[in-house]
């Protein structure tokens, strides 16, 4: 018999583009297929034909539906891939809406870099388009979590609650006799609106994400940093722009304002939400109340507090407006969507605060800020950096080391070997030493487009 083979196609020495490619007895399937973001060389790597044809991966696992997950399946799709695409319900249409909303943007960035002409490209393309994201729609099947179901005769899968985001999963495989765990993101014990990441019990092989192995969160407490920085802001008659992941951030950051404002810790200005994916998320908050802790009464009075924009025109009146405002608006990494056209106005300004509330990946708009840039790049043009640049790290949705190392702490029996996946080198490796410590369990840093065989 062939041993089962794993190949790191993505999510190796980095955040993004998580794609890991299992092989067991003539089968083949992805766990997650993610788009590669932030630094230049990570995001060429979206273009290239992936190593495996496509169209001999047999089923794709998603874990949940975030950009980095999920955002490369129309390549896939196109380059051939005709088989199943397992998911929870929240996570099929959480990745509809990203897949859509990617697909538009690139579009819409394609279209500004002819008309503007500042691409390098004679004539620059998106990378997908909205009509190619749709051709992933009809693959998606539905699970349910904690219940066991066979991908093949001799092949079964088991999702459990990883927290995170609404519908994300960790995944349990049964494949040749042995256990195989993906983490994927693991959310935290303590988050504002997800419920505590369900612990494996057992494993033979764990695939970890280190996205955090190196950090610990502060222990602050974010409703009073937004009450801080929200009042100082308005003393200085200024905006605070809010760059937000749409999924489960935007809906975390909505119910701390709204707490703020019912407890009157806040000013009476417009708090707007400027994502269009984002106001289509609280759909499916409210279509899914088992997989998140707010009541349906919550979500409305929440929702009742902010102007909800979804047409662009809207928002160029938002724009404009100089009065102090709260705008929370996509992409959370400042790596497109609308916060770019908030930025191009409001980050030359000094009374303007920009409050980073997720992982910032390396390379990434929002990196930079954080990293104290001077000037930032948009569309072609350079913007000086004037404007109070701030983060909160207590509102990740990502579980920090301590959380992660606990991850493991239910496991009956010693795995043969722990891949440290979706996390940069440094993380990895510190994240590693962490569990070696703690556990004495080994732990292996695979490279991109590393091979295992287990």
């Amino acid at each position: 018999m062939c041993n089962m083979k794993i190949k790191f196609l993505g999510g190796a020495g980095t955040v993004t583009g998580s794609k890991t490619l299992v092989e067991s007895n003539g089968v083949r399937f992805l766990v997650d297929c993610g788009l590669f973001q932030g630094l230049k060389a990570l995001r060429e790597l979206n273009w290239e034909v992936l190593p495996v044809p496509a169209e001999t991966i047999d089923y794709v696992l998603l874990t949940h539906g975030h950009l980095d997950h999920c955002g490369w399946l129309p390549k896939l799709v196109a380059q051939g891939f005709k088989g199943k695409i397992y998911c929870t319900r929240p996570t099929k249409e959480i990745a509809k809406l990203i897949l859509l909303d990617s697909a538009k943007i690139q579009e819409e960035e394609a279209a500004k870099a002819n008309n503007k002409k500042f691409s390098k490209h004679k004539v620059a393309k998106p990378l997908y388009t909205v009509e190619q994201a749709e051709e992933v729609f009809p693959l998606f099947r539905v699970i349910k979590p904690n219940e066991t179901f066979n991908i093949d005769a001799e092949i079964s899968v088991t999702y459990t609650n990883a927290g995170h985001i609404i519908g994300a999963c960790s995944i349990t495989v049964e494949a040749e006799g042995k256990t195989l765990v993906f983490s994927g993101d693991v959310g935290r014990d303590n988050d504002v609106l997800m419920f505590p990441p369900t612990k494996p019990k057992k494993a033979d092989y764990v695939f970890l994400e280190s996205t955090y192995g190196n950090r610990l969160h502060p222990d602050t407490d974010p409703k009073l940093e937004l009450e801080t920085y929200i009042n100082n802001t308005f003393h200085k008659d200024g905006t605070v722009i809010i760059p937000g992941f749409a999924v489960e951030r935007a809906q975390s950051i909505m119910y701390l304002l709204w707490q703020l404002k019912k407890e009157n810790r806040i000013p009476d200005i417009p708090y707007i939400l400027d994502t269009p994916m984002g106001a289509n998320v609280l759909g499916v908050f409210n279509e899914n109340p088992q997989w998140h802790k707010l009541s349906a009464h919550e979500c409305i009075e929440m929702t009742k507090m902010f102007s909800v924009i979804t047409d662009y025109e809207d928002t160029i009146k938002v724009i404009f407006d100089d009065r102090p405002k709260v705008v929370i608006a996509a992409s959370g990494m400042a790596t497109g969507g609308r916060v770019l056209s908030y930025f191009e106005r409001y980050i030359g300004l000094p009374n303007t605060t920009v409050i980073f509330v997720g992982y910032q990946g390396e390379g990434t708009r929002g990196r930079k800020l954080l990293e104290g840039y001077e000037t930032i790049k948009i569309y072609g043009q350079h913007y000086p950096v004037e404007a109070n640049i701030l983060q909160i790290e207590g509102l990740s949705a990502h579980g920090d080391q301590q959380d992660l190392v606990n991850w493991l702490s239910a496991l009956e029996n010693k795995p043969e070997r722990i891949f440290l996946v979706h996390g940069e080198n440094e993380p990895a490796d510190e994240l590693r030493l962490k569990i070696k410590e703690r556990y004495g369990y080994e732990c292996n840093i695979p490279f991109m487009h590393g091979e295992a065989e287990i």
